[in-house]
């Protein structure tokens, strides 16, 4: 056991070296740690972007949930149903009910301009319109404050995302959409989902008001359990009256969060990747400072007995915790900063706003470190193999 013991003797000596010159380069050293915090500030609040954006659409799907579409239809926008359709829909097996019938709620989805608060443009809102059976279906849905529309009326109730991104949506308010005027009546949470983001009403009165007929773009179905998904997607596609596609929840709303996610990740590791090449020479400079700073005392220790691998260890050791420090103080800073903070984007898939909040997952937190670990290692790799080489004599000779 001597000769470990011995080995790692040698590195704590040379590492102590390198901790007692760095107030002589404190310069180098700190914007080498805060290059590395910025790169991992930077990574983690862009990613949290996409991870709050998703969480929002996986926050939306129950697992017994299932929506119906019209076939090849990639969202609701682009669907469309007549009411023949939701007939054959409603009465398929599978679909949970109570003593008001099916819950099965066939939806129209419209999108009407509204300012934003933050700012003085406006935004595409999505007005959905429901049947009785639309609350039922969406457990997590609760009134929070005023009541549910009346069914026949102009009246709406407001998510509490729209309410906090969107201007004229206060309870009693009034919202001219078209040539409607309309009155909110309530407010709504749906736990965080995307419905958060929405405005409902009666599909009935919306129907009329946008003169579509009697025609939906979508039917939202409790089943009976998640098994029942497969019994109620067979009746209907075997039904050759039918052309729909049928998708659970989870399923859908994973689609529509697809295309942001990839978006804002692939923006967010290309930004970090540019960022991490300018951290990288951070590092290295302030290595190869710290090797010229104590090049005497290594080339002292080297005549003594120290091998090169403990050279070489110890300043790699160096530099990488230097990095986890920039890794930790950058990690911190993204997760006071964005975590939690909310805004909303465009959904690529329906062109309507959707209300998230950043989500700083420990997820991301790892990647952060793991980077700044990288960059350290890479940082640190030149200047202990050139420490490791340089010959004693030479080393000596410095003053």
């Amino acid at each position: 056991m001597a000769g470990p013991i011995n080995w790692l003797s040698q590195v704590v000596s040379v590492t102590g070296f390198g901790v007692l010159s760095i107030p002589q380069r404190r310069g180098s050293v700190a914007a080498a740690v805060i290059g590395i915090a910025g790169v991992v500030a930077v990574l983690v609040g862009v990613l949290s972007i996409g991870a709050g954006f998703k969480r929002v659409m996986e926050m939306s799907a129950s697992p017994d949930s299932a929506m119906v579409l019209r076939a090849s239809a990639t969202s609701e926008m682009v669907s469309g149903l007549s009411r023949e359709d939701t007939k054959l829909i409603t009465d398929a097996p599978g679909i949970a009910r109570n003593a008001e019938g099916p819950l099965a709620s066939a939806e129209l989805f419209v999108i009407i301009d509204l300012p934003k608060r933050s700012t003085n443009s406006s935004a595409n809102v999505p007005l959905r319109g429901i049947e009785p059976a639309g609350f039922a279906v969406r457990d997590n849905l609760k009134i929070v404050e005023g009541r549910k529309f009346e069914w026949g009326k102009n009246e709406i109730v407001v998510g509490v995302g729209a309410l906090q991104e969107f201007a004229g949506l206060e309870l009693g308010k009034t919202v001219r959409v078209g040539r409607n005027d309309w009155t909110v009546v309530g407010i709504f949470s749906a736990g965080g989902g995307s419905a958060d983001s929405e405005l409902w009403t009666d599909a009935k009165v919306l129907q009329a008001a946008y003169k579509r007929g009697d025609s939906f773009q979508s039917v939202s179905v409790r089943l009976t359990s998640p098994q029942a998904f497969q019994e109620f997607k067979n009746a209907l596609t075997a039904n050759p009256k039918l052309k729909v596609k049928v998708l659970r929840q989870t399923e859908y709303y994973a689609e529509q969060s697809t295309m942001i996610t990839t978006l804002v990740n692939s923006l967010g590791y290309i930004i970090a990747s540019l960022m991490a090449i300018g951290a990288v020479f951070g590092a290295l400079n302030t290595m190869y400072n710290s090797v010229s700073a104590r090049t005497r005392e290594i080339a002292t220790l080297r005549a003594l007995g120290f091998g090169r691998g403990a050279v070489i260890v110890s300043i790699m050791f160096e530099s990488i915790v230097l990095a986890l420090v920039g890794g930790t103080l950058g990690a911190a800073v993204a997760y006071f900063v964005f975590n939690g903070f909310h805004t909303s984007t465009i959904n690529m898939q329906s062109f309507s706003q959707v209300t998230f909040a950043f989500a700083v997952t420990v997820s991301l937190l790892v990647q952060g470190i793991v980077l700044a670990t990288f960059i350290g290692l890479v940082g640190g790799f030149l200047p202990a193999i050139r420490a490791a080489r340089l010959p004693i004599a030479v080393g000596l000779r410095e003053m």
